[in-house]
């Protein structure tokens, strides 16, 4: 176990972990001039500022404005900025406009946190269990927010020509054996009635439950994610150029956007831009930044196809959900060899994010967060480099629609037994 895995352990008093989340976004951030911050390379991408700002403003609207008595607001004019999709607290700015927020600076934003996070801890004991639920909430959604900054200055950065660093190449890295994709095992799946969901021990979000049946027929899943090695063969073979491995959206995505390989690539030159800079390709490291189309391609190609959420998720409630390569801290982000069905990448799976059997949001304005997207949005399951250690569970969906890569995406293979 990593040394820093019990940072955010669920038993670490809610104080504790608050202070901690908080101040792990703020490091994530440290590195960025007030430029850097304000980047939005897509519609579908944050500036940094933006994400400092929106976590602070979660906090400050669920928890200190609606359960503690007196609290003023610390700008009238910020919810209308840092909104996100929140239709119960009415208009914001259009998301694609995020980049054009010069103002308020990125020190004013500074400011503004240690305002509400010091609002938030002296309220703290006095706060109901309600209140204390969406701290909760409020540090679940920010630790999904730090993978957001992350991705978000991933892809501002590689959008410069000059394709800056964000951070220093981890002397630890190697680029691993030569190309060979001939050592994958396969792991027997449990398979019958089996059962899947939230169990209700710890934190969940509404939209992991509730724990219910399934069926599986017999299947194998890959033991390793599909590595850069692998898909450089995937590339050679004329994988991007042979429309009978891809879905009629996938192919008609490639050719709208000549897609050549997986986002940051350079296949020829056998390099890839990460939060260090263009770096050479790490073969065994698991393969990132794959939509679901050449996911699925991929899976075709390979003679597999993508796991179920469901077969994910049995396999992955054996294993530590905080172990393998995650977030600890604001270094060293990048997918590596080795590991288990938690860290490196999220992977695909074939399943579409609907609700399990007898799912119900929760009440209020904060039942928009998961319900209201289920549509158009694939499953992935376990956790990536980027995601906070201790966030993640084996009930845990992550959601994308079909053509997002800009995330820590990968594939993990299944096969029918």
């Amino acid at each position: 176990m990593n040394q820093h895995a019990p940072i955010l352990a669920a038993q670490a008093p809610l104080a504790e972990r608050l202070a901690r989340t908080r101040a792990l976004t703020l490091a994530l951030a440290e590195p960025l001039s007030e430029a850097d911050a304000c980047l939005q390379p897509f519609a579908d991408a944050s500036p940094a500022k933006w994400h400092l700002a929106h976590t602070t403003w979660f906090f400050e609207t669920f928890v200190l404005r609606d359960h503690v008595s007196g609290y003023r607001a610390y700008d009238e004019r910020f919810p209308f900025l840092f909104n996100s999709y929140y239709e119960g607290e009415g208009a914001r700015l259009a998301r694609d406009r995020r980049g054009m927020i010069s103002r308020p600076s990125l020190a004013e934003v500074r400011e503004w946190r240690g305002h509400v996070d010091e609002r938030l801890q002296i309220a703290l004991p006095q706060l109901p269990p309600a209140a204390l639920a969406l701290v909760e909430l409020g540090i679940q959604h920010e630790q999904q927010h730090q993978e957001l900054l992350l991705t978000d200055v991933l892809a501002g950065f590689a959008a410069n020509p000059l394709e800056p660093a964000y951070m220093a190449s981890h002397a630890g890295d190697r680029m691993g054996s030569s190309p060979a994709s001939d050592d994958q095992k396969w792991i027997e799946g449990r398979h019958g009635v089996i059962e899947i969901g939230a169990d209700g021990d710890g934190f969940s979000f509404d939209c992991e439950g509730p724990r219910h049946r399934a069926w599986l027929e017999p299947y194998r899943l890959a033991a390793r994610p599909v590595s850069n090695a692998d898909w450089l063969e995937f590339v050679a073979d004329g994988g991007y150029r042979s429309p009978t491995l891809w879905l009629s959206d996938g192919w008609d995505w490639v050719r709208r956007h000549d897609v050549t390989a997986p986002l940051y690539w350079s296949a020829e030159e056998q390099t890839a831009f990460t939060l260090a800079g263009r770096q050479p390709l790490h073969f065994d490291a698991p393969v990132a930044h794959v939509s679901y189309y050449e996911a699925d391609a991929f899976a075709r190609w390979a003679g597999a196809r993508l796991p179920t959420e469901a077969e994910y998720e049995v396999l992955a409630a054996g294993e530590d959900a905080a172990g393998g390569n995650q977030l600890d801290r604001a270094e060293a982000v990048r997918p590596h060899a080795g590991g288990g069905l938690f860290g490196n990448v999220w992977c695909w799976t074939a399943s579409a994010f609907l609700s399990h059997p007898g799912f119900t949001p929760v009440e209020g304005t904060v039942g928009e967060y998961n319900g209201k997207f289920m549509s158009g949005q694939m499953v992935l399951k376990g956790a990536s480099c980027a995601t906070p250690r201790g966030h993640s569970r084996a009930s845990y969906r992550n959601f994308f629609p079909p053509a997002a890569r800009w995330q820590f995406t990968g594939v993990r293979l299944a096969r029918d037994a």
